[in-house]
């Protein structure tokens, strides 16, 4: 667990990364803080304005130390998500900006993921070949679905398979994930 100055650290690293990633000035460098900051985790930095997704970005592993990882992550929620290329984030938009950072536990692979996930707790990537898709664990409680259509999803909606494929196909890797989440306030 991150005490809670590196939590207000990471927030405003990633408010100063997004805002100069959307005005094209040079992003903040050099963020030293705790011990904890220096460790390389992974995370993902997702945005949203008026509560509508505006961006969403993360790795699992990271070879960086973790404030360089959310501030990579950052900028890339704001100018990469393929989803929302024609519809950036803009200037105006920076004043409504909510962050949300969700640090990452190693993932760990399941033969089980029904009897070994919690719903609200584990966040799950699915991979089958070249086809991955993952959801944070936040995911299935802000959509209230049970742990069939959690992981029915992530196989339809991100990873480009088949509803069911984690159940009956061996070549599906379902792996589980804890994550500590650190929200802004809007």
């Amino acid at each position: 667990m991150l005490g809670e100055k590196d939590r207000k650290t990471l927030l405003q690293l990633a408010r100063n990364s997004v805002q100069a990633a959307v005005r094209d000035e040079p992003v903040p460098d050099g963020v030293v803080g705790s011990r904890a900051l220096q460790d390389a985790r992974g995370a993902f930095v997702t945005l949203k304005t008026s509560g509508r997704l505006r961006g969403c970005l993360g790795r699992f592993v990271a070879d960086d130390p973790l404030w360089k990882t959310v501030r990579d992550m950052a900028v890339a929620a704001a100018r990469e998500d393929p989803r929302f290329v024609a519809d950036r984030i803009t200037p105006p938009e920076l004043d409504e900006l909510q962050i949300e950072i969700s640090v990452l536990s190693p993932l760990k692979k399941t033969e089980d993921p029904i009897e070994e996930m919690e719903l609200g707790k584990h966040g799950i990537y699915i991979r089958r070949g070249e086809r991955t898709g993952c959801f944070l664990p936040q995911v299935a409680l802000e959509a209230g679905w049970n742990k069939e259509l959690f992981l029915d999803n992530c196989c339809s909606h991100k990873a480009g398979l088949p509803p069911g494929v984690w159940r009956d196909d061996p070549a599906t890797e379902v792996y589980l994930f804890t994550a500590e989440v650190i929200r802004s306030r809007p």
